[in-house]
């Protein structure tokens, strides 16, 4: 049977919505399940926030190594060894009783990841050219559309059975995109006939790549300015108006507002930034995004607040669609799965980074200001994008003219 695409795309698809909802039917329940399950009364919010950090920091370091592997051996078996080790892990979580094994198996998760990660870089690697930027747009709709089932689900199976049970939930679900990666999932764009280079040097190898390193430090950039508001938002929410009975739902809506657009939108700036330019697209959605945080500053209504995140998501929906695109175009195919695992790490620093950075910010300033700061930095990212293009162009240009009066 003839390779394609399309089928790939639905199968890695699949598999990353069931990875992203298993992480998101137990982790937002994290805290409570520490302190029901686990016992810790004192000291709670530390151990929570170490408990989800760890992971986080610990896949940041480890990224580069498993994206040398998946140059070398394949993105398909990366994808099948974290599917697997993944699916163990959160079964353990839900026979762990101590919450220092709890951090343990937390630090584990975070050497074993990278099921996302890779299945973006098989799509990259593996789709045709002209098609990768409408490929990568639906992708990231996988994560979104997962970030939105899975909280029901586990909030269900949570109320239903309790915490603990979250996590064997999440084993089952996480299994299931395993089993889709081991069994349909194709790659036939590898080259096994090299050495596998050390971290080192693939390290100086992104270092004197000067695009793809700006791209990573636009992925860092955009992420904190995401996890900003993520410690926030139900706060604001009930300073909006929202009843603390209420603040859980309300806050749960408009979290999803932003995944419900991405679902929407993603695969459709994947095709525009196809045809127009994914620096274009991706200026296009750092506007948006600006503009959206700094209009969230003036609303004070909270429906109005919630149908302004469903606005700012539309735009901002073009982000990581174009900077994986971005990241195709800008390194050579043997270095792909190396260079998507160094925009993991800059994405996984950055998850560490932005709700710490955020919460301080709101202990000091009116949540509203955060918003407004939040836009003002998104604008900047992008004036600097739109100064960095015209360089580039005036570059090309002369270049041009120089080579016409050689002749």
């Amino acid at each position: 049977m003839a390779f394609s695409w399309k089928r790939n795309l639905f199968v890695l698809w699949t598999g990353v919505f069931f990875c992203s909802t298993a992480y998101s039917i137990s982790i937002p329940f994290l805290p409570i399940f520490l302190h029901t399950s686990l016992g810790v009364n004192d000291h709670l919010e530390v151990w929570a926030g170490i408990s989800f950090g760890i992971t986080f920091l610990v896949s940041a370091l480890i990224s580069p190594f498993w994206g040398s592997l998946a140059d070398k051996y394949g993105r398909k078996p990366m994808l099948i060894r974290s599917g697997y080790s993944l699916a163990v892990l959160y079964f353990l979580n839900y026979l762990v009783t101590d919450p220092y094994l709890f951090v343990l198996l937390r630090i584990l998760q975070g050497l074993l990841a990278g099921f996302v990660p890779a299945s973006i870089a098989l799509v990259a690697t593996n789709t045709p050219e002209k098609h990768v930027g409408y490929a990568l747009g639906v992708m990231s709709t996988a994560g979104a559309t997962g970030g939105i089932v899975g909280p029901l689900i586990g909030g269900l199976v949570s109320h239903l059975w309790g915490n603990r049970e979250a996590f064997l939930f999440s084993s089952c679900v996480v299994l299931v995109a395993a089993l889709i990666a081991t069994f349909f999932a194709r790659e036939t764009n590898q080259n096994r006939t090299g050495n596998r280079s050390s971290v080192r040097e693939d390290l100086r190898t992104a270092v004197r790549n000067r695009p793809l390193m700006r791209v990573l430090g636009l992925t860092m950039l955009v992420t904190i300015s995401v996890m900003l508001i993520e410690p926030l938002l139900t706060v604001y929410v009930l300073q909006l108006g929202a009843s603390r009975q209420d603040a859980s739902l309300s806050s749960g809506i408009i979290f999803s507002a932003v995944g419900i657009a991405t679902v929407l939108a993603a695969p459709r700036w994947g095709s525009l930034g196809s045809k127009m330019g994914y620096t274009k697209v991706l200026l296009i959605g750092l506007l948006g995004g600006g503009i959206g945080n700094l209009l969230q500053f003036f609303f004070t209504n909270l429906y109005g607040f919630g149908v302004l995140r469903f606005l700012y998501g539309l735009f901002f929906a073009a982000v990581y669609p174009s900077i994986h695109a971005m990241i195709v175009k800008v390194t050579d195919p043997e270095f792909r799965g190396r260079a998507f695992s160094l925009n993991q790490s800059a994405t996984q620093l950055s998850t560490m980074i932005g709700p710490v950075l955020g919460g301080i910010l709101g202990s000091i300033l009116p949540i509203r200001v955060v918003f407004l700061i939040n836009g003002i930095a998104l604008l900047l990212v992008a004036v600097l994008m739109k100064s960095k293009m015209n360089t580039a162009v005036e570059e090309s240009r002369l270049s041009t003219d120089g080579a016409v009066s050689a002749k």
